[in-house]
C-alpha cells in the first residue's frame, strides 16, 4: 500500500465511485463523491406500473467507504505530559503505548492547545480551537465566536464525515465538547456526541469525573452501572463497553469499518485507580527519590531512547515556585509519594485497559487494517493541584490551592479512593513534563503544549519502531484520517457550506522514505487565557509565563496581546525551549508578532482574555438564564451544574411544602453537588436539615425538631452579605465567597439560625447534579445518609427564589476608586474585568 503512495491511493479512491452488486439489488453498495453530506438520494431506478407484479423494485445502494479503507481507533489520554509514558522515557509502565510504537511509529513533535476541551475540539474537527468555538473550556465560555463552546455547523466533525461515508462511529469516555449550558436531559442534543456524528456514546460529560461513581451516559441517557457493585471503576467499565460494542458490530456486520474515539478520564484529576494498580506501582518504588531525581531519570531515559536530541538542555529546577525535594519535610515527602503513586497507577491502569480494546480488535482479525493513533495527553501534565496537591480538586477551584500537608494527611490512607477527589503536587507535574518546563494551561511553553504519539497500521506502516520528528498539531489528525480512508472533506453538510480544514495531513510520514522529510505544517499559533505563542518553521515566539496554573484567583493581564515579555527560541537547535534569543533577533520578534496577530484574526482568537476564575461565574445562555424563581412539583434528578439554578454569591430561599406520613419520614428534598462540595435540604428522622458541605473541609448545619405527621412548610432562607459577581466588572473579586446568615423555619417559625463566615465563591462539585426527591452519585454528608436517600414524605411543591445583589451608586463609586481585591480580600493588581 505504501509502495503506491498513500496520497495517490487516497486520491484514486475519492475520485472513483466504487460499486458492488447489481443496480437496485438489496445487497448493492456504493461509495460516494463525498462533497455533499448526506449524499443526495439517487433517482429511483426501477419501474412503477399500476400493479406490483408488473413493476420492478429498486433499492438505493448502501453507502460504504472506499475499498480497503482502514478501521480507526483514535485514543487520547488526559493531562499527561511528554515524560509520563515509558514509550518516551517515563518511568510509568505503558506497555500498550509501547506496543503501538514498536509495531508502528513514535512521534515526538505533536502539539496540543494547552487545555482539555480546546484540544479535543481541534482533534475532532481539524480546525483550530478558537475556530471550533473552544478558546477555553466550556465552563469558562463567553459570548464570542471563538469562546462560546459551540462547534459551528460549518465545521463538521470527523465522526460526521465518516458516518455519512459508511463508517460505524462511536465515542467512549470523556466528552468535554458539549456546552456546559446544554448538557441537561432536555437537550438540545446537537452538540452531544450523538449530534456530532457519533452513532454511539458511552461516557461522561464534562472536564472530569469521579471514576467510582461517574455522571455516566449511554447516548443521552444517564446510567448507573456501578449501583450495587463496590469496586466498579469507569476505566474498566468503558473498556468493557467498547469491547462489547466492537464484538456486536463484528458479529452483526463484519464488513463495516469502524471509527472509535477512545478518551479515558485518566490522568485528569481525580486520580482514581483500583487498589490492585496502586499496590503494583507502590511495590516498584519508582518515586522514593523525589521529583528532582525523577526528572533527571526521565531525562536520561529519553536520551537513551533517542526521543529527544542528545544536546537537549535540562533547565534548572524552578525554586522560586516549587521547593526542591530535599527542602520538604518528611511528612510532606511521604504525602507527595502517595500522591504520585496513585497518579502513576491511574496512568498504568488506563494504558492496560486500552490494551484490552486493542486485543479485541486483534482477536477479530482486524488489527492489520486498523489505524491506531494513540496520543499521550491533550495538554501537559496538570499542576492544578498546586504546590502541595489536594485531596479535593473542588477546593482548588474555590480558591483553596495550598491546603496544608497536615490537613491533607487525614486522607492519606484513602488517597485515590471514592473518599477523595485528589490531585498531586505540581512538583511531580514539572517532572512529568521533562524535558520541557511549565504545565497544562501554559500555551507559551512546551511543557503545556508538546505531546507525543504512537501510530500503528500494520497493513501500511512498515518502518516498525521508527521515529518521526516533523512538527504536527492535533488539527492534523482529521486530514490524515481523511487521506488514508480516501474520503474527501465535504463541501457542504446538511446544506451548510463547510469551512476549510485547517490542519495538514501527516500521512506522508508513514512512508519510511519520508522519515526525515520536512514538516508540511509550517505555521501554528497558540493561545490560552492570555498566554500565547507563534510557531513558524522552527522559530517559536512565546510570551513569558506570568501566571502559574494554581494562581487562578490572582492578577490577570489586562492587555494580553501587548502587555507581555516576548521570548524567541530556535527549536531546530534548542529542543527544550531553554535558550531565549529574542535580544539577538529583534526583527524576527517583530515579524512573528505581526504574524501571530494575522493568525489570531483569521482564527477568532480576539478578543483575548487573560481572566481565569472570573470566567467560571460568567452568565451563559442556559435554561436558568434570566430566571429568579423556580418551582418543582415532581421528583427529578440529573440536572447538571451548568443548567441548574446557581445560589452562589447570592441570597436565596428554598420553600418546601411536604406531607409527612404516619411513622415519620426521611429523604432528600433538594440537593446540588456531593461529597466534595455542595448543599442538601433533607429530612433525617423527620427532622428538617439544611447542610452546606464546604469542599469536605467543613460542614455547616441547620436542624429543626422532628415534624409531626401531616402537612408542613419547611423553609431555608439565606441572606448573603457580599456584593456578588457584579464586582468583577470593576477588576475586583471581593463580592464573591462572602458570608451570610441562614435561617431554618418550620410552618413560619424560626427553628435554627446560624451565620457563615464564608461561602463557596465559584463552583459546586461539577460532576454531581441538582436533584429533587433523592440524591444521585455521592451525598453531601455521609454521616447522615447514603444515596439515593429517596424522600419518603410527599413533596407537594418546592420553590427556590434567588435574589442576586444589586450594587448601589455608592458601591459602584467605591469600587471605581478602590484597589482590586481577590476572593480572600487581599489587594491585587491588574485583575481583568469579568466577561460582560
Amino acid at each position: 500500500m505504501i509502495a503506491i503512495g498513500l496520497s495517490a491511493m487516497a486520491a484514486q479512491a475519492s475520485a472513483e465511485v466504487q460499486t458492488t452488486g447489481a443496480s437496485g439489488a438489496a445487497d448493492a453498495t456504493t461509495t460516494i463523491p463525498g462533497n455533499q453530506l448526506p449524499a443526495p438520494q439517487p433517482p429511483f431506478g426501477g419501474v412503477i406500473k399500476n400493479d406490483a407484479l408488473t413493476s420492478t423494485p429498486w433499492w438505493a445502494p448502501r453507502i460504504v467507504p472506499p475499498q480497503q479503507a482502514p478501521n480507526v481507533l483514535l485514543i487520547i489520554t488526559d493531562d499527561a505530559g511528554f515524560g509520563v509514558p515509558s514509550t518516551f522515557g517515563g518511568v510509568i509502565p505503558t506497555p500498550t503505548m509501547d506496543r503501538v510504537a514498536n509495531s508502528g511509529l513514535r512521534y515526538n513533535n505533536i502539539y496540543s492547545t494547552a487545555l482539555c476541551s480546546p484540544t479535543r475540539a481541534a482533534l475532532i474537527t481539524g480546525r483550530n480551537h478558537h475556530s471550533a468555538g473552544f478558546g477555553v473550556i466550556s465552563e469558562q465560555s463567553t459570548g464570542f465566536p471563538g469562546y462560546n463552546s459551540i462547534i459551528p455547523e460549518d465545521k463538521a466533525t470527523i465522526g460526521r464525515i465518516l458516518l455519512d461515508n459508511g463508517y460505524a462511529t462511536a465515542w467512549f469516555g470523556k466528552d468535554h465538547n458539549t456546552p456546559a449550558f446544554a448538557a441537561s436531559s432536555v437537550g438540545p442534543f446537537d452538540q452531544w456526541p450523538t449530534g456530532l456524528g457519533f452513532e454511539y456514546f458511552y461516557g461522561f460529560v464534562g472536564g472530569d469525573a469521579n471514576q467510582w461513581q461517574p455522571n455516566l451516559f449511554r447516548n443521552t441517557t444517564q446510567i448507573y452501572p456501578f449501583d450495587g457493585k463496590p469496586g466498579w471503576n469507569l476505566v474498566t467499565g468503558m473498556a468493557d463497553d467498547a469491547i462489547d460494542y466492537l464484538n456486536r458490530l463484528n458479529q452483526t456486520m463484519p464488513s463495516k469499518p469502524f471509527f472509535i474515539k477512545y478518551a479515558p478520564g485518566a490522568t485528569h484529576a481525580p486520580h482514581h485507580p483500583t487498589k490492585e494498580w496502586v499496590d503494583k506501582i507502590h511495590a516498584m518504588h519508582l518515586f522514593d527519590g523525589g521529583y528532582n531525581k525523577l526528572r533527571e531519570q526521565i531525562f536520561e531515559n529519553q536520551k537513551k531512547l533517542g526521543v529527544i536530541a542528545q544536546d537537549t538542555k535540562l533547565e534548572d529546577w524552578p525554586e522560586a515556585i516549587l521547593p526542591s525535594w530535599d527542602k520538604l519535610s518528611p511528612e510532606a515527602q511521604k504525602l507527595f509519594i502517595r500522591q504520585v503513586e496513585v497518579f502513576a497507577a491511574y496512568a498504568a491502569y488506563s494504558d492496560h485497559e486500552i490494551g484490552r480494546v486493542i486485543d479485541t480488535i486483534q482477536e477479530m482479525g482486524k488489527l492489520d487494517n486498523t489505524l491506531v493513533i494513540y496520543i499521550n495527553g491533550d495538554n501537559g501534565t496538570s499542576a492544578e493541584g498546586g504546590p502541595l496537591g489536594t485531596p479535593n480538586e473542588v477546593a482548588f477551584f474555590n480558591g483553596i490551592n495550598e491546603m496544608p500537608v497536615d490537613v491533607q494527611m487525614k486522607w492519606y490512607d484513602v488517597w485515590g479512593t471514592e473518599q477523595t477527589y485528589n490531585h498531586m503536587s505540581a512538583g511531580w507535574a514539572w517532572a512529568f513534563d521533562t524535558p520541557f518546563t511549565w504545565f497544562k494551561q501554559n500555551a507559551s511553553r512546551l511543557g503545556g503544549i508538546r505531546q507525543n504519539m504512537a501510530v500503528s497500521w500494520p497493513a501500511a506502516i512498515k518502518d516498525a519502531g521508527g521515529l518521526r520528528q516533523q512538527f504536527m498539531h492535533v488539527i492534523d489528525v482529521v486530514p490524515t484520517i481523511l487521506e488514508v480512508t480516501g474520503i474527501p472533506a465535504p463541501h457542504t453538510v446538511d446544506g451548510i457550506k463547510q469551512a476549510p480544514i485547517e490542519g495538514t495531513s501527516f500521512a506522508y510520514t508513514f512512508d519510511k522514505a519520508n522519515a526525515n522529510a520536512p514538516s508540511r505544517h509550517k505555521i501554528q499559533y497558540f493561545e490560552m487565557m492570555g498566554q500565547w505563542a507563534l510557531y513558524d518553521d522552527g522559530w517559536l515566539l512565546s510570551t513569558k509565563v506570568n501566571r502559574a496554573p494554581w494562581e487562578a484567583f490572582g492578577p490577570a493581564n489586562p492587555d494580553p496581546l501587548n502587555n507581555q515579555v516576548l521570548q524567541l527560541y530556535d527549536l531546530n537547535t534548542d529542543f527544550s525551549q531553554s535558550h531565549d534569543v529574542a535580544a539577538e533577533h529583534p526583527d524576527k520578534v517583530a515579524e512573528l508578532k505581526t504574524l501571530f496577530i494575522q493568525e489570531a484574526k483569521k482564527y477568532e482568537v480576539f478578543p483575548m482574555d487573560a481572566s481565569v476564575a472570573a470566567r467560571i461565574v460568567a452568565p451563559r445562555p442556559n435554561i436558568t438564564a434570566g430566571r429568579t424563581e423556580f418551582t418543582y412539583t415532581h421528583p427529578m434528578v440529573g440536572l447538571p451544574q451548568g443548567d441548574s439554578p446557581s445560589i452562589l454569591d447570592a441570597s436565596y430561599t428554598f420553600t418546601a411544602d411536604i406531607t409527612v406520613p404516619e411513622g415519620g419520614a426521611n429523604g432528600m428534598i433538594v440537593t446540588s453537588g456531593g461529597r466534595f462540595g455542595g448543599y442538601g435540604f433533607y429530612l433525617k428522622d423527620s427532622k428538617p436539615v439544611f447542610l452546606w458541605n464546604l469542599v469536605d473541609l467543613k460542614r455547616v448545619r441547620w436542624e429543626g425538631p422532628a415534624l409531626a405527621p401531616g402537612r408542613h412548610v419547611v423553609e431555608f432562607d439565606f441572606k448573603y452579605d457580599g456584593l456578588g459577581i457584579g464586582t468583577l466588572a470593576f477588576n475586583d473579586m471581593s463580592g464573591l465567597g462572602k458570608g451570610g446568615t441562614g435561617t431554618l423555619k418550620v410552618d413560619g417559625n424560626v427553628v435554627d439560625s446560624e451565620t457563615m463566615a464564608h461561602t463557596l465563591p465559584m463552583i459546586l462539585q461539577w460532576d454531581e447534579s441538582f436533584d429533587i426527591g433523592s440524591d444521585t452519585l455521592t451525598g453531601v454528608n455521609d454521616a447522615d445518609y447514603q444515596p439515593p436517600y429517596t424522600l419518603t414524605a410527599t413533596l407537594n411543591k418546592l420553590t427556590l427564589k434567588v435574589n442576586r445583589p444589586v450594587m448601589t451608586d455608592a458601591d459602584i463609586k467605591k469600587l471605581q476608586n478602590a484597589e482590586a481585591t481577590a476572593v480572600d480580600g487581599n489587594p491585587i493588581k491588574h485583575v481583568q474585568p469579568g466577561p460582560q
